[in-house]
């Protein structure tokens, strides 16, 4: 986890959602040295979970309104804003910075939803930041000052890198590669085992195999400051067996094409999201 820098700390904190991603993200602002006393959290079923991380380290759920939070943070199901506004709406004052994670919800949706507010902050991580490994793209509506953008990017890369984008549509595009890319790779290690049982290997070996070569590429891959390509093509060989195999996976209909179709798919996903 990293820690945030002091100067950015929020005074107050509001969370709305604390499922996988909202709790991962509330787990790196502990980590990173958010003071509990500063943290409410509002969640309709708290797990057990989060219950117990409550009592452990002092933050709040569902604490009574009260003045306005310094930033408000949006972890809840995309579908389930327009339930959740009426209640946010008399939480928040025109100073307070709405950080959304929710895909597809723009800030026009957002504005509409919360009215008293006017800075929002529109973030797509994904699942690996429940490790302190996230990738987050992330895009700062106009009233946005650069104070709050330091905030929203701390509180951010308290689970990983941060990437802002300064055209609010390409948020959607993030969500279609990082956002729902962590599923891909899952899906990848999947495929790959499934085709060492289909080659002859015993399943459990062909799985683990697939799942740390996999796991091995990634670490490599974040150790070193090549290009993907040019790794790729360190490890082929002219005329050997990889160089066989990435003929298949580069073929005009292989792997590029279909993950071209798949992200587009998921941004399409997205938009449809919005409204």
């Amino acid at each position: 986890m990293t820690t945030i820098p002091t100067d950015a700390l929020p005074d107050s904190l509001l969370l709305c959602g604390a499922g996988k991603m909202g709790g991962a993200m509330l787990d790196g602002w502990l980590a990173g040295g958010l003071a509990p006393g500063r943290i409410g959290v509002l969640d309709l079923a708290p797990s057990a979970d989060l219950t117990a991380a409550a009592a452990r380290h002092g933050f709040a759920i569902d604490p009574p309104a009260g003045a306005p939070p310094r930033v408000l943070v949006l972890g809840i199901k995309p579908q389930s804003l327009a339930e959740a506004a009426p209640a946010l709406a008399g939480r928040v004052g025109p100073d307070t910075l709405v950080v959304s994670i929710l895909a597809g919800k723009t800030v026009a949706d957002l504005a509409r939803a919360l009215p008293g507010t006017r800075a929002f902050v529109r973030a797509m991580p994904n699942l690996p930041a429940s490790v302190g490994a996230g990738a987050t793209g992330a895009y700062a509506s106009p009233a946005v000052t650069a104070a709050q953008r330091a905030t929203a990017d701390a509180l951010l890369r308290a689970v990983g890198i941060v990437e802002w984008v300064e055209d609010e549509a390409l948020i959607d595009a993030v969500t279609g590669l990082s956002g729902s890319g962590p599923a891909y790779a899952f899906h990848l290690v999947e495929a790959m085992a499934a085709a060492g049982r289909a080659a002859g290997l015993e399943a459990g070996l062909a799985d683990r195999l697939a799942r740390e070569t996999v796991i091995g590429a990634g670490e490599l891959l974040r150790r070193s400051d090549l290009p993907a390509g040019t790794l790729r093509e360190n490890v082929t060989s002219k005329g050997g067996t990889t160089a066989a195999a990435l003929e298949v996976l580069m073929a005009p209909d292989g792997l590029g094409p279909l993950v071209e179709r798949a992200v587009a798919a998921a941004k399409r996903r997205a938009g449809e999201l919005s409204g």
